[in-house]
């Protein structure tokens, strides 16, 4: 029954084989709760079937709590600490805590504290990081998401369309394919992939969308020239050097999130190729140091802050909606200097 519909006292006094006075009293705390072998008896029911009681039940559909839960992949990347920025600020112009949680793209760790803020009782989760590619990863996180949320909290995800509760849905794939056809405009019809971590649902999007652009035009990537690294700014530098190992360049390298990118310019600065004269470098997300970066990065922007603040204001409604809200945020394409036409001298 857990992660299904909505657990009732009824239905653990029934599991457990006591009375519905006995499960009342062993699952509300009073001082009379009975032998300690109903006691349990009860507990193991309640544990088992994903049973939270009804004060905590009663307090999460009033919205009691002034505490908010944030689960994000790593505060260290620019582009979660923008959509982290953004929430907080409404939060706490709203007299709301926030109570933030790292989990490194560990699927375990992100259904530990799920399961932890959920016992904290807090008003709303909010999730912003992507989905992970293999579901059974997720099973766990979502088991606790959907036990949360029938008994009346508050869910919001930012890119996870398929979970309980409100969503901001990225277009990641429509950004990156228009951001290649602007590329291929420029003349570039030989391309790197630097894919950071392929479990993520986000970067399978960029780098399929990244592709769909291309072959448009008729242009496939060289598998030689998909790389993948960890997803932050050492592991772009890396995937870039193990190209330049390679004795082959492609007249441009896209990065599935601007920290890789930026790893990918500082690869080329110290390798002495000269950007965007031989090779154009792009990324996806526009964070802050995108454009104070030397070369200012071509990226596709996001209203991160924007993102982050539009959650939590969902997050806070006063009444959570019967139907869940899905809200479309879509990407710009923007050209900076570490682009630039392509042309046959640059071709290694």
């Amino acid at each position: 029954m857990t992660g299904g519909s909505y657990v009732r006292l009824e239905d653990v006094a029934r599991h457990a084989g006591v009375s519905l006075a006995t499960a009342s009293r062993v699952l509300q705390g009073s001082s009379h709760r009975g032998r300690p072998e109903y006691r349990a008896k009860v507990m193991a029911s309640a544990a088992e079937l994903g049973y939270i009681p009804n004060p905590h039940a009663r307090a999460l559909a009033a919205n009691t709590s002034d505490t908010i839960g944030l689960v994000i992949h790593d505060v260290r990347d620019p582009y979660f600490a923008l959509i982290a920025g953004g929430a907080i600020d409404v939060a706490t112009a709203r007299g709301q805590f926030v109570t933030m949680a790292c989990t490194y793209r560990d699927p375990e760790l992100e259904a530990r504290y799920i399961a932890n803020l959920r016992a904290q009782r807090v008003r709303a989760i909010i999730l912003a990081g992507s989905a992970f590619v293999d579901a059974a990863t997720s099973k766990a996180m979502t088991t606790e998401l959907e036990s949360y949320y029938n008994a009346g909290g508050s869910v919001v995800s930012i890119t996870r369309h398929r979970l309980p509760g409100d969503c901001l849905v990225v277009g990641n794939r429509s950004g990156a394919a228009d951001l290649a056809r602007r590329l291929v405009d420029l003349g570039h019809t030989s391309f790197a992939l630097l894919a950071g971590t392929t479990r993520l649902v986000t970067i399978r999007d960029r780098v399929a969308g990244f592709k769909k652009g291309l072959a448009e035009s008729g242009i496939e990537v060289d598998p030689a020239f998909e790389v993948s690294g960890t997803f932050d700014h050492d592991g772009g530098l890396r995937a870039t050097q193990q190209l330049l190992a390679s004795g082959r360049l492609p007249t441009c390298i896209f990065a599935s999130n601007d920290v890789m990118a930026l790893g990918a310019l500082t690869a080329l600065r110290r390798a002495g190729v000269d950007v965007p004269g031989e090779v154009s470098v792009a990324g996806f997300g526009d964070v802050v140091m995108a454009r104070d970066f030397v070369p200012t990065l071509s990226t596709v922007h996001l209203p991160l802050e924007e993102m982050g603040a539009h959650a939590m204001e969902l997050a806070l409604r006063d009444e959570r909606g019967s139907s869940p809200r899905k809200v479309t945020i879509n990407g710009e394409v923007v050209l900076r200097e570490s682009t630039g036409p392509a042309a046959s001298r640059r071709r290694r």
